[in-house]
């Protein structure tokens, strides 16, 4: 029996600050969502690219889905 599991890049729900985008890429690249909000946050402060990439990863990526 086969057990791979493939991993799913989503926004999470329950580690979200405004849509979850930075929960969802920390989870899906095994990281801690802290680093990768203050990525962001570096990303925004030192450019400005953090604002777009943060609205892109919220219209491309769908959000989680709750089990019934």
């Amino acid at each position: 029996m086969n057990d791979t599991t493939v991993k799913k890049l989503v926004r999470t729900k329950n580690d979200r600050m405004i849509a979850g985008v930075c929960g969802g890429l920390a989870r899906y690249a095994g990281l801690d969502p802290v680093l990768v909000r203050l990525l962001m946050v570096g990303l925004v402060l030192f450019g400005g690219s953090g604002v777009l990439l943060y609205l892109a990863g919220w219209i491309i990526i769908p959000e989680e889905e709750t089990p019934l």
